[in-house]
């Protein structure tokens, strides 16, 4: 991807759910157009299948020639890079995850969300090792990390500062159970909205999803939402434009492509 441009995109995670299909998706629209459809209705899919196994260079390759100029693909990294006690030993894994062809996906790759279990623990050292092994670029393409951290003792500046050390953003994840972290750490902010319900037809309420438009304007201007509290209130990110992603994950899934399309009107 290009130098960030303030731009916000908004979205949802894979494009593959029954209850979409005749709602989100016209009737009778063949399965194997829906990534089409939905890049056209959206401007950023996040994929989980990658976190639990390889794709071939072949099926990126497809997916980047089904949607248009602009779209990007989130991609969650594999869980045998995350889910391991010593995260320094995770170079291999890694490896592996970053050289199964998904540069194939050319300017559609957007960030690489790295997942960590609620039950992992923050260990400063270990994660600094972590964080070195993240290259800057993979095959020519700039590569985009950002880290999604479930466990409460990471809410501490120490953690901020290290991922601003290493220009890797942080998941802001609005979540009942999970931690909220919404420094900004990188060049660019990711947002997991997890809070959706299935009886809403927007996922979330109007006013909810008018306020994160709101933040998600703040932070791709520069700024840090001044109604959300930060773990590291005394840092200063520097002032700049910043792209922006905003996914409406797991919590009110039927009606989450509503909830990504209203707040894309909003912003």
């Amino acid at each position: 991807m290009t130098a960030s441009s303030g731009t916000i995109r908004t979205g949802i995670g894979g494009w593959t759910f029954d209850p979409w299909e005749g709602t989100f998706y016209p009737e009778k629209l063949a399965k194997k157009r829906q990534l089409e459809h939905a890049s056209r209705q959206l401007s950023a899919i996040e994929v989980n299948g990658t976190y639990y196994g390889s794709q071939k260079p072949a099926t990126f390759a497809k997916w980047a020639s089904e949607v248009p100029d602009g779209f990007v693909f989130s991609l969650k990294a594999s869980r045998y890079v995350t889910n391991r006690k010593v995260l320094a030993e995770a170079g291999d894994s890694m490896e592996k995850f970053l050289t199964q062809g998904l540069t194939e996906l050319g300017d559609h790759l957007g960030p690489i969300l790295w997942q960590f279990a609620p039950t992992k623990k923050f260990e400063p050292d270990d994660f600094a090792a972590f964080l070195a092994l993240l290259p800057e670029k993979q095959d020519g393409l700039t590569l985009q990390h950002v880290v999604e951290v479930r466990n409460e003792t990471f809410m501490v500046p120490e953690f901020i500062d290290l991922l601003a050390k290493h220009k890797v953003a942080v998941v802001c994840a609005d979540h009942h159970d999970y931690p909220l972290l919404p420094d900004v750490t990188g060049d660019f902010v990711y947002c997991r909205l997890q809070k959706g319900e299935d009886d809403i037809k927007t996922c979330y309420p109007e006013k909810d999803i008018k306020d994160w438009a709101g933040r998600l304007k703040t932070y791709a201007a520069g700024g840090v939402p001044d109604d959300l509290p930060l773990v590291a209130p005394d840092r200063k990110p520097e002032q700049k434009k910043r792209d922006v992603f905003a996914f409406f994950i797991t919590g009110g899934k039927v009606n989450a492509p509503n909830g990504a399309q209203y707040l894309a009107k909003l912003v």
